[in-house]
């Protein structure tokens, strides 16, 4: 009987999806294991986001209150006591960029060996077999981990944990030295365009080649007014610096999982599906009825998008 121990992920306060999902594929690993689910959260409101965190399956939660912001040191710290008091077999932190930036330094301290961007793992309890993909999604492949590892868990690749739980919420006191943090959060500061983050968007209008030109782009965006949507996009849209990089949905920009998710002239390329596909609702409206993003979309609109989208703008306004 092993355990498992989670840590979770926040931003300016406010919890990430993937500390929801990564709750679903803690138990399932727990339930393999045969033992429980420990949830690590770190810096910030901590209580608070333990009561939001406390879902079916969680055997414990426990609360490092330790600055407010993600800090390299402090993570990597709290992480590797946590585990040194619990002996996990293993230990689940989000495929962010928060997690991918201490999952190593925690990986190393504790020499263990270290899997990143798994999209699925399962273990007999000696052997960890963890899922990745390679070559653009094409692929995936397996990896064989014998004993404690660390491994990284991409965002909307598990269902958010729900319901409610009954775990013992418990405050750990971390001895953070504050000597060796080797950094200081003093707040954040915007990008140009980061106003705007498609991942925290319930609906999504996203646009690709197919809108031949800038001066179309227009066009989209009144759709998405009219919808009180956000604009996101397929790569090669950034690539002609028609739209900001915060607005590319793919493997190389964001994962997004907004409730409705509009593909207007995207083929769906698989780096662009790894990126999108966890949304509720997928429409898509291309004049290639054979192309990608067809077989996945939940309304698959076979159409020229010039008298689509202009036709769907007036009835929604």
């Amino acid at each position: 009987m092993s355990d498992v121990l989670a840590i979770t992920d926040h931003r300016r306060g406010e919890l990430r999806d993937v500390s929801y999902e990564i709750i679903t594929a803690g138990r399932e690993l727990a339930d393999e294991t045969g033992g429980d689910l420990h949830l690590a959260v770190i810096s910030g409101t901590v209580d608070d986001f333990a009561e939001k965190l406390d879902r079916e399956g969680v055997d414990a939660i426990h609360t490092v209150s330790d600055g407010e912001e993600f800090n390299h040191g402090v993570y990597t710290q709290a992480t590797t006591q946590l585990y040194d008091e619990l002996a996990p077999q293993y230990v689940l932190i989000p495929n962010s960029v928060n997690g991918l930036d201490y999952a190593p330094a925690v990986a190393n301290g504790l020499d263990l060996p270290i899997v990143t961007d798994v999209v699925g793992v399962e273990t007999d309890g000696e052997t960890l077999t963890a899922t990745r993909e390679m070559y653009g999604g094409k692929v995936e492949t397996t990896n064989d981990l014998e004993g404690p590892a660390v491994v990284t868990i991409r965002s909307a690749e598990w269902p958010q944990a729900e319901g409610t739980g009954d775990a013992s919420i418990e405050s750990f006191d971390a001895d953070i030295d504050e000597d060796d943090l080797g950094s200081t959060v003093n707040g954040f500061e915007e990008v140009a365009g980061g106003d705007v983050d498609i991942s925290e968007a319930d609906v999504l209008v996203s646009v690709g080649r197919g809108i031949e030109e800038e001066d179309n782009i227009p066009i989209i965006e009144e759709l998405a007014d009219a919808l009180d949507a956000t604009v996101s996009s397929s790569r090669p849209i950034v690539d002609n610096g028609w739209l900001p990089k915060n607005r590319q949905v793919g493997q190389s920009g964001k994962v997004v999982t907004p409730d409705v998710y509009i593909a207007i002239g995207i083929s769906g390329a698989v780096q662009h599906v790894a990126g999108m596909k966890g949304s509720d609702t997928i429409v898509a409206i291309n004049t290639d009825p054979n192309a990608p993003i067809m077989d996945i979309a939940d309304y698959a609109i076979h159409d020229d998008l010039f008298d689509v989208v202009p036709a769907l703008t007036e009835e929604f306004q």
